[in-house]
């Protein structure tokens, strides 16, 4: 199972296992990680699931859909590594990626 890493604002690091198949926000929901809301419950209807992805795993990322972009403008502080953790599905190749967490989610 790929690990996840999801660190907080502040530095503190969360590594979860997550099963193939859930997405980056149901990892993080289902294995309580504090910072990712997914309110929506992973709908792309807002930004509470807000990452930023490591510089290294850009490349790795499955393609931005217009919906996606378009919620991150809701999102606080987006940037350029900036995704919605519902619509990055976890295969076996993201095993290791790591994701930052803004300072709040909006």
């Amino acid at each position: 199972m790929p690990k996840i890493t999801y660190v907080e604002h502040d530095g503190t690091e969360h590594v979860a296992e997550v099963p193939v198949g859930n997405t980056l926000m149901e990892g993080a929901v289902n294995n309580g990680i504090p910072g990712i809301e997914g309110d929506c419950g992973g709908a792309c209807a807002c930004s509470t699931c807000h990452v930023y992805i490591a510089p290294d795993w850009q490349e790795k990322m499955s393609a931005q859909e217009d919906m996606e972009t378009d919620m991150l403008d809701f999102a606080y502080e987006p940037n350029e590594r900036s995704r919605l953790g519902c619509q990055i599905p976890v295969t076996a190749e993201l095993d290791g990626l790591v994701v930052k967490m803004p300072e709040k989610q909006l």
